[in-house]
């Protein structure tokens, strides 16, 4: 179906795209013509889905936080692929959560998933790899897990992360939540609250990360960190540069460019500048007071938007979305465009009118190898979809 335009209401984008506040001026037009885009629901009746992937045969696999993954199959047809998820920790913001096959998946049927997990009385968070049949009806664990020890919140499930995707060199990487814990972004010794970099055979540090010399095996997988929830992760078409989405507390979201051994700044322990121990939300997302730390390309200002899974658009069908950066938008709903430049310079910002206030929360953005964007929603109730997105 062909969604109706709404376009937004808003102030003209400063060069920058931000005012000298940090808030963010979202255009009423983007100031490159875009095309109308033709909305499709390629499948409904979903609950919560978190990530989609598309393989080369042409079929879409997508996953559900509470557990459960469904195939639709390149006729059409949805099926349910069998597996064991008896293990799963499903609370709060914490489930099933990040998807990706593997680069090779043609060949090896392998693919990834970030998740929650209760063993042993505990549960922590973990990257699984899994093979699935050539038929879509059933996925087996073959390293359970590739990554442990990522640490979650028991008690809320509060920012558990976890978006998983592949850099151009062929390592996994791998976002994480803070846990809502304050000291877990600034400590080099936990996983949480960073951004991980993990070699898919064999789950430990990829060649050449940052802290490779560490003496802390779990250092040795960092990327970047003083991160509090990365809920998205991008890699830009032409030039291999990941970028990362980031949720903010009541303002500030953030889109950073990813720096090896980077520092994006948060910390809502404070500490000596407060009791350790504590988490202080009402501390910048970027605090300028931290030695080195980098300063976003984006971030939404006050109030917050909520953002999740980022991708770039690439294609000279989309015409003027081409090169852009979309962002699944959970409060206020739809789709988010950055415009950025070669050096990473926010040049404007808009929303995408045909997804605006009309499908709900937005949880990830996928553009598949047919040059289709596709998009989970994320309502909760059975009220979800997966959506094909094409310039009409």
């Amino acid at each position: 179906m062909l969604a109706a335009a709404v376009l937004l209401a808003g102030c003209s984008a400063a060069p920058s795209g931000q005012d000298d506040e940090g808030d963010a001026d979202v255009a009423a037009t983007p100031s490159v013509a875009v095309p109308a885009l033709e909305v499709e629901t390629v499948l409904d009746g979903l609950d919560h889905p978190w990530d989609v992937a598309r393989a080369p045969d042409g079929t879409l696999l997508v996953d559900e936080r509470d557990g459960g993954f469904t195939a639709v199959l390149p006729d059409g047809t949805a099926r349910e692929v069998d597996a064991d998820f008896s293990d799963l920790f499903a609370d709060g913001e914490t489930g099933l959560m990040g998807l990706v096959l593997d680069p090779a998946f043609a060949g090896n049927r392998r693919f990834y998933t970030c998740q929650g997990v209760e063993e042993d009385g505990g549960a922590e968070i973990q990257v699984v790899a899994w093979t699935v049949d050539a038929g879509w009806r059933r996925a087996t664990r073959v390293a359970d897990p590739l990554l442990g020890d990522v640490p979650v919140n028991e008690r809320t499930g509060r920012h558990g992360g976890c978006r998983v995707r592949f850099d151009p060199s062929g390592a996994l990487l791998v976002g994480t939540g803070d846990n809502a814990v304050g000291s877990n972004p600034q400590d080099l010794s936990t996983l949480a609250g960073k951004v991980l970099r993990i070699d898919p055979a064999t789950g430990g540090p990829a060649p050449g990360n940052p802290f490779a010399d560490s003496a802390d095996p779990a250092t040795r997988l960092v990327l970047s960190y003083g991160h509090r929830n990365v809920q998205g992760i991008a890699v830009r078409p032409g030039t291999g540069e990941v970028y990362t989405v980031e949720q903010g507390t009541r303002r500030d979201d953030e889109v950073n460019r990813s720096v090896p051994g980077g520092n994006y700044g948060y910390d809502p322990d404070g500490a000596p500048d407060g009791p350790a121990g504590r988490y202080d939300e009402s501390v910048p997302m970027t605090d300028p007071e931290l030695d080195g730390a980098i300063p976003a390309v984006w971030s939404s200002g006050n109030p917050a938007i909520a953002t999740s899974g980022g991708e770039f658009v690439s294609g000279a069908q989309w015409g003027g979305y081409d090169g852009v950066l979309l962002l699944g938008v959970q409060k206020g709903t739809g789709v988010l465009a950055l415009r950025i430049d070669e050096d990473g310079r926010l040049l404007e910002q808009f929303r995408v009118p045909e997804l605006e206030d009309t499908y709900g929360r937005v949880r990830t953005p996928l553009l598949g190898a047919d040059g289709a964007l596709y998009l989970t929603t994320d309502n909760g109730e059975g009220d979800d979809r997966l959506l094909r997105v094409t310039p009409a």
